[in-house]
């Protein structure tokens, strides 16, 4: 792998969402392909908390596209994939900064379904997004769904190339904290 990155999801406004560490696969002009490996400690500051996250994770951030992927690894598949609506990710040295947009697009046991409408919602009035952003966000979001219907990258197969990376003792972790539970 090629070093660490500091991740660090924000709110609108440019508040402290949450931060962790993951490893480097693959740095692209303008994506990032990282391993976030068992037991890393996330930082959450929204919930005045720091969590230890007992799953493998491959994922996914790109400085043009407006999601990112967690694709959580168990028994040497992908589990579940989690995506983010988020500003396009600031991809500087040895960090990573994206503002989350509350939308989220996840795949658990095989099905995909939009969570966190409602908090998309409060937040449009709580951090006061502008109609810009509310429609931007909206339409990702519809984009993104046709992305992985489409099984266009990084759903093409890209994501799933990096599970063999996976320390073979992985198989052998059976707590695995739902991404949902950090929010």
């Amino acid at each position: 792998m090629g070093g660490t990155m500091q991740i660090r999801a924000m709110k609108y406004g440019d508040k402290p969402h949450y931060e962790w560490e993951a490893g480097v696969l693959e740095q692209k002009d303008d994506y990032v392909f990282l391993l976030a490996e068992y037991g890393r400690r996330l930082r959450h500051y929204t919930k005045n908390s720091v969590f230890t996250l007992n799953n493998w994770t491959i994922e996914f951030m790109s400085s043009s596209l407006w999601f990112t992927v967690a694709a959580d690894v168990k028994d040497g598949r992908i589990s579940q994939y989690y995506c983010n609506i988020n500003q396009p990710a600031r991809i500087e040295g040895g960090r990573i900064t994206f503002v989350d947009l509350d939308l989220d697009y996840v795949c658990e046991n095989g099905e995909w379904k939009v969570v966190d409408e409602e908090e998309f919602e409060h937040h449009q009035r709580t951090f006061g997004y502008p109609d810009w952003l509310v429609r931007k966000a909206r339409a990702e979001l519809e984009q993104l769904k046709k992305r992985v219907r489409e099984q266009a990258f990084p759903f093409d197969g890209s994501i799933e190339r990096f599970i063999g990376r996976i320390p073979a003792e992985a198989a052998l972790n059976e707590f695995r904290l739902d991404s949902r539970e950090l929010k």
